[in-house]
C-alpha cells in the first residue's frame, strides 16, 4: 500500500489523472473501474482536459461503474448514468458500447448483478479501479457492516449515506433506499486500485482505513491487503494519519531506488 499526500484537491486530481492517463497510454483498451461522487470530479475534469488539449484517446477504453440507485432511470438527473455522462462520457471520445453502469431498472436485480460480474470477467477483469471513500469509510455502497468478501448485489443504504446524498435531491424522502453495488470482494479483484480523498470530513475514515485494524466497520480498510493500492490524499484528508511524515519521506526518496539499481548494475558490469 502506498500513500501519496498532495497539497489540495486540484493537486490530487492532477496526480490521479496523470496516473490514469499513463495507464491508458500503456494499454489503450484498458478496463477501468469508475466511481461517482464529489471526489472523482477533479479527476474527471483533468482527464477531459487531457483529451481535449492533449489528445488522450478513450476510444478503446472499457469502463465499469461501481454502483447505481435502484429504481432510477438513466435519464434521472441524480442517477449515476446521468452523472457519468454529464461529468465524463459526454466530453471524451469513449465508445458508449464499452461503457457499463449498473441498471437501476432491472426487473431481476439478482440476475443482473451476476451478469455484471460475468461481463467484467469476460473483459479480463478491471485493470485499474478508481475509488472514493465515505465519511464512515465505505467504498462503493458497501456500508459499515458489509461483508469483506461481498459480491455485486443490492444493498440497503444507511441513514448517514441517505443524509449525505439528500443534498442532491429536493429532500431526503426522495433519496433511494437501495442501490446495486459492486461488493468488497469484487473490488479487491482489480489489479490496481487508486483511492482518492480530500477534505477534513474524510480524515478519520482515511486514518482508520490506512492505519487502523481491518474491519467491516470501515470497508476501505480491506485495501491494506490489496497488493497494489495507492491512497492519494490532500493535506486535510491526511490530517489524522500518525505516519504522514513517513509517507512524505518515502515519496520524496523513492526515486533513489533507480539510482541504487543503476550503481549495482554498473558495478557488476565492471563499469
Amino acid at each position: 500500500m502506498e500513500v501519496i499526500i498532495e497539497k489540495g484537491p486540484e493537486d490530487v486530481g492532477r496526480r490521479t489523472a496523470n496516473m490514469m492517463a499513463d495507464a491508458i497510454l500503456r494499454n489503450p483498451s484498458i478496463v477501468l473501474g469508475l466511481p461517482t461522487g464529489n471526489s472523482p470530479l477533479v479527476v474527471y475534469k483533468e482527464l477531459i482536459r487531457k483529451h481535449k488539449e492533449g489528445g488522450l484517446d478513450f476510444s478503446k477504453v472499457i469502463s465499469f461503474n461501481l454502483d447505481e440507485y435502484l429504481g432510477l432511470p438513466p435519464t434521472h438527473p441524480q442517477s449515476y448514468h446521468y452523472f457519468m455522462a454529464s461529468n465524463l462520457f459526454d466530453h471524451i471520445n469513449v465508445d458508449r458500447s464499452n461503457v457499463h453502469v449498473p441498471s437501476g431498472l432491472s426487473i431481476d436485480p439478482e440476475g443482473f448483478c451476476k451478469s455484471y460480474e460475468e461481463d467484467i470477467k469476460r473483459h479480463g477483469g478491471i485493470a485499474l479501479q478508481l475509488l472514493g471513500i465515505g465519511r464512515d469509510g465505505h467504498i462503493a455502497f458497501n456500508e459499515p457492516g458489509s461483508s469483506l468478501g461481498s459480491r455485486t448485489r443490492v444493498k440497503t443504504l444507511t441513514k448517514e449515506t441517505i443524509d449525505d446524498n439528500a443534498r442532491f435531491f429536493k429532500n431526503a424522502d426522495e433519496v433511494p433506499r437501495f442501490a446495486i453495488t459492486m461488493g468488497v470482494g469484487a473490488i479487491m479483484e482489480a489489479k490496481k486500485i487508486l483511492l482518492i480523498a480530500t477534505g477534513k470530513s474524510k480524515a478519520q475514515a482515511i486514518a482508520d482505513a490506512v492505519e487502523g485494524p481491518i474491519t467491516q466497520m470501515n470497508t476501505a480498510s480491506i485495501l491494506q491487503l490489496h497488493p497494489d493500492t495507492v491512497f492519494i490524499l490532500d493535506e486535510e484528508a491526511a490530517g489524522n494519519l500518525k505516519r504522514r511524515d513517513c509517507y512524505r519521506w518515502i515519496q520524496e526518496n523513492k526515486h533513489q531506488v533507480n539510482d541504487v539499481l543503476s550503481r549495482q548494475i554498473k558495478k557488476r558490469l565492471g563499469m
